[in-house]
């Protein structure tokens, strides 16, 4: 059906788009992306892709309009040099909070920027840890959506932990679901943080359901970390329930503002993340582990390439 897989990066996360690379056996395609001096992104590749199943690697993380711009313009660029199939890879997918008008007066950015994804030319869209699962029906064409829960489990699962002692914990009700997905696969009993958001970047955290904690080890999962608020108010809620050691998984690092020094203040053993957004140095902590989920989406893209099944993938 098409010549050859074509694996092209923008400049949002590199080092993820090589191991992805090196995963599949491809080089990465020869792409220039540079800058007008007013800002403008200039994109020209340097390989014909005619006939080909392009992957264009660009995770949409902060800043997040630049790196949506720079993939809008690399898909119109491969759908203009006549490539077969288009496919965004996109690990994280920025503007997913706003996803329904919960009040008045306002938007749906991620509906809004699904429409941009599928009008510039994208025939597929493959995708990690949506914010919100149903943001899947925005896209007017198929949308692979993987998870890395597998991966962070199976990294906490080699700390061999102590079941007995081992307390799951949802930082929100939002994340109830997810967490009690960690909970069926590495054991341990479940908790639930109270939070209250009192604005788009303010929350607060007072009571913890479930337990009892006191005395056991508690990971708390989230599918990001942006300004560490809500995940350090977490913190704070089971250590003072008498948590003896609190670990901290979520698939995304955004990291934005204050995160690290909200983190750095708050006792963590260990901050478990995977790399779906790249991870500047002065956003690195002593305790922070990175998780790798290059091979699940170059696995994803291998399938995808020979119109295989991905279910299994995400099941």
């Amino acid at each position: 059906m098409y010549e050859q897989l074509v694996l092209l990066s923008g400049r949002a996360n590199p080092p993820l788009a090589a191991e992805i690379a090196r995963y599949l056996g491809v080089t990465l395609g020869a792409v220039e992306l540079s800058n007008f001096p007013d800002g403008e992104i200039s994109v020209r590749l340097n390989q014909n892709v005619r006939g080909c199943d392009v992957f264009l690697i660009q995770p949409t993380g902060p800043s997040v309009n630049d790196t949506l711009m720079e993939l809008l313009i690399l898909i119109d660029t491969c759908k203009r040099a006549s490539a077969a199939r288009i496919t965004a890879v996109i690990p994280y997918f920025g503007y997913a909070r706003q996803d329904r008008k919960d009040m008045g007066r306002v938007p749906i950015t991620a509906k809004l920027v699904a429409n941009l994804i599928t009008k510039a030319g994208a025939d597929r869209v493959l995708t990690m840890d949506l914010h919100a699962a149903q943001i899947q029906g925005f896209f007017d064409c198929p949308v692979d959506h993987l998870y890395a829960a597998p991966i962070l489990d199976e990294y906490f699962r080699k700390l061999n932990l102590p079941q007995d002692k081992l307390v799951v914990v949802s930082p929100d009700e939002g994340s109830i679901k997810r967490s009690l997905q960690h909970v069926e696969h590495i054991g341990g009993q479940f908790a639930i943080v109270d939070k209250r958001r009192t604005s788009a970047v303010d929350c607060r955290q007072e009571n913890l359901i479930g337990g009892p904690i006191a005395g056991k080890v508690a990971i708390i999962f989230d599918d990001m970390i942006t300004t560490g608020g809500s995940m350090a108010g977490a913190v704070k809620v089971v250590t003072a329930h008498g948590a003896s050691k609190v670990y901290v998984g979520a698939t995304h690092p955004v990291f934005c503002g204050p995160a690290t020094g909200r983190l750095r203040e708050v006792p963590i053993e260990e901050i478990v993340v995977t790399n779906s957004l790249l991870i500047r140095p002065e956003q690195s902590l002593p305790n922070l582990k990175i998780v790798s989920v290059a091979p699940l989406l170059g696995e994803a893209i291998r399938r995808i390439h020979r119109n295989e099944s991905v279910s299994y993938l995400f099941d």
